[in-house]
């Protein structure tokens, strides 16, 4: 039996020795934003990073080679009203804000400690803070920068004074344009301070690019990422973190190939930043602590 007739939005049905085909529209998804069918990433059409960086003259931002020129430091303390402690931090283009949760009862009673107290950090990139978007979902990247950052914070922090409580550290980046470990470590010990945790000594990060006989402290993302035109040779990252204080390290991340005398100086190189930033960090945290004093009118 041959299927024709006039088409309805209905049903197919019988009528005599005709078979009728009726259609339905299918529903469709008003809440859904529909894009079009072909589109291109918006990624193309920005200025991509230079595949080669020159190893010799002044850097892209106008600083200094082979000395210990880093970024204007902007920080401020108690944004959040939400945690017991918070900071906002900005290093040229790279923007962090980190977050102070307890100290308060641990989630699991299998992990409570009796004597000491325990901490966890979170470290994530916002999906619009790099070039490339990113998901919202942590991934090996951040979950090594969140063991790097608790490595680092871990012996500043008096974790005894917090028996059976645990302490919260969670960064998020909103932009990335180089040096976010560092950055990150300098913020979160910034907000342990407004959360009014008791500490050994401040945290603060600084990072160096070594490129052959040449280095940069404080590098930009094309800095970090970008080839160099010279030799293979002494080509790495590190990342230090440091207790000005007490005159120690807390932590220490390295990659690439670098000299053990490379390596030396660029700790020395990191240390010397560390306490360029220390006035600046202080200068914050007592304004913040200030700010949230009692006024003798209120006293």
């Amino acid at each position: 039996m041959i299927n024709t007739g006039p088409i309805f939005q209905g049903k197919r049905f019988r009528a005599g020795p005709v078979a009728w085909v009726i259609y339905f529209n299918m529903p469709t998804d008003t809440k859904r934003v529909r894009g079009p069918e072909v589109s291109q990433s918006p990624s193309l059409f920005s200025c991509d990073p230079a595949a080669v960086l020159p190893s010799k003259g002044p850097r892209a931002d106008g600083r200094r080679r082979d000395q210990v020129d880093v970024r204007p430091v902007f920080v401020r303390c108690g944004l959040v009203s939400q945690a017991k402690g918070s900071a906002y931090l900005e290093a040229g283009n790279t923007k962090l804000m980190c977050c102070v949760y307890g100290p308060r009862e641990t989630d699991r009673k299998d992990e409570t400690d009796m004597k000491c107290g325990r901490l966890t950090t979170d470290m994530r990139f916002a999906p619009f803070s790099c070039p490339e978007r990113g998901s919202w979902i942590q991934g090996s990247q951040d979950k090594d920068f969140s063991l790097m950052l608790h490595e680092s914070l871990q012996p500043a922090i008096c974790l005894h004074k917090y028996p059976r409580s645990q302490i919260e550290v969670s960064v998020m980046v909103l932009e990335n344009s180089g040096s976010v470990l560092a950055h990150a470590v300098t913020c979160a010990s910034l907000a342990l301070a407004d959360a009014g945790i008791e500490m050994y000594d401040l945290v603060l990060g600084c990072s160096m690019r070594q490129d052959g006989t040449s280095y940069v402290v404080d590098p930009s993302y094309m800095e970090e990422n970008g080839c160099s035109s010279g030799s293979c040779e002494n080509q790495g990252g590190l990342t230090v973190a440091f207790l000005p204080s007490l005159n120690q390290i807390s932590g220490l991340q390295s990659d690439g190939d670098m000299t053990e005398e490379t390596l030396t100086a660029g700790v020395r190189t990191c240390i010397e930043g560390c306490y360029k930033l220390y006035p600046v960090i202080q200068r914050a945290l007592t304004k913040a602590v200030c700010k949230a004093a009692p006024s003798q009118s209120e006293s």
